[in-house]
């Protein structure tokens, strides 16, 4: 577990140095009611399962009953060639494969693009769908590359025949290990909307990341 330092707590802390003793304990009392939600809030990963090479980790959100998702593992590819598969949208072959249509908006290569996707849920279950924009960067020191998809609004007009997905995000971080290896790390989060039940969900969440990383191992390490 882990916790991060506000503006706030910086400048509490500041002012400790040259405050009296009884104005100092003041302060150490409010600098310790800052620190309390930033930890809170700094949840942990929770370990789920490791199969196949690949660690699944859930995480709850606060203020929210629906958990995120980590998956980790490494990739025995070159990293070029996992960066033409993860974040190209021209390479679609190792997508879930419930998706029922994928259409490109727009596309730039290695730096962002623009899809739209429709979910096959089974009966029953209504379609979902999703709107989303992905931005690439590389760090030119380290090598990493980051891929971070959001929901993008206002584009496709809602269909009366699915629940579209509005509140989402996901990451890819890739990075070489100069080992023939790319470490690879897979983090998201899926409001699926609609009348499915938060814990149904929740049980089954940890086939999202899985079920992707597995699905570019094979496609990556196969040829």
């Amino acid at each position: 577990m882990f916790f991060y330092l506000s503006k706030e707590t910086l400048y509490f802390a500041e002012k400790l140095i040259s405050m009296t003793r009884r104005e100092s304990l003041i302060c150490l009392f409010l600098l310790v009611i800052c620190l309390i939600p930033n930890f809170v809030e700094a949840q942990a990963w929770n370990f789920v399962k490791d199969k196949d090479g690949i660690k699944i980790y859930t995480r709850k959100e606060p203020g929210n009953s629906i958990k995120s998702f980590k998956g980790v593992t490494d990739i025995y590819a070159p990293m070029e060639k996992v960066c033409n598969l993860i974040g190209n949208v021209k390479n679609l072959d190792w997508w879930d494969k419930n998706l029922k249509e994928i259409r490109v908006l727009e596309y730039e290569k290695n730096k962002r693009a623009q899809y739209y996707l429709i979910y096959n849920a089974p009966w029953p279950i209504t379609d979902r769908d999703l709107c989303v924009e992905a931005i690439i960067k590389d760090d030119p020191v380290t090598g990493t590359r980051t891929i971070v998809a959001t929901p993008l609004p206002n584009v496709i007009p809602k269909r009366p025949d699915c629940v579209r997905i509005e509140h989402y995000w996901q990451s890819w971080t890739l990075q070489p290990t100069g080992k023939g290896y790319v470490h690879a790390i897979l983090e998201g989060y899926v409001d699926p909307a609609g009348s499915v039940p938060d814990w149904i969900y929740n049980m089954v969440i940890t086939d999202t990341p899985y079920k992707v990383m597995e699905g570019a191992k094979k496609y990556l390490e196969a040829k």
